[in-house]
């Protein structure tokens, strides 16, 4: 199972800092996500995770395909 983290309700400033400093890390993760704002980065996000998936589901089909016989 995974867990989900919760937001803390009294951070004020620091809350702030640590949410673009997660963007900033997003932003170098994502290909051309340097130059895009959250709103933008983060459908692009969830375009590039599916992306992801699919190339991960090819390449196990690929491999089920390949695999030598025993």
């Amino acid at each position: 199972m995974r867990r989900r983290r919760t937001a803390c309700s009294g951070g004020g400033s620091t809350g702030g800092r640590s949410v673009r400093m997660k963007i900033k890390r997003l932003q170098k993760l994502i290909p051309g996500g340097k130059l895009m704002q959250p709103d933008r980065l983060f459908l692009r996000t969830a375009d590039y995770i599916l992306h992801l998936r699919l190339q991960l589901n090819l390449l196990q089909a690929l491999s089920k395909i390949y695999q030598p016989s025993i």
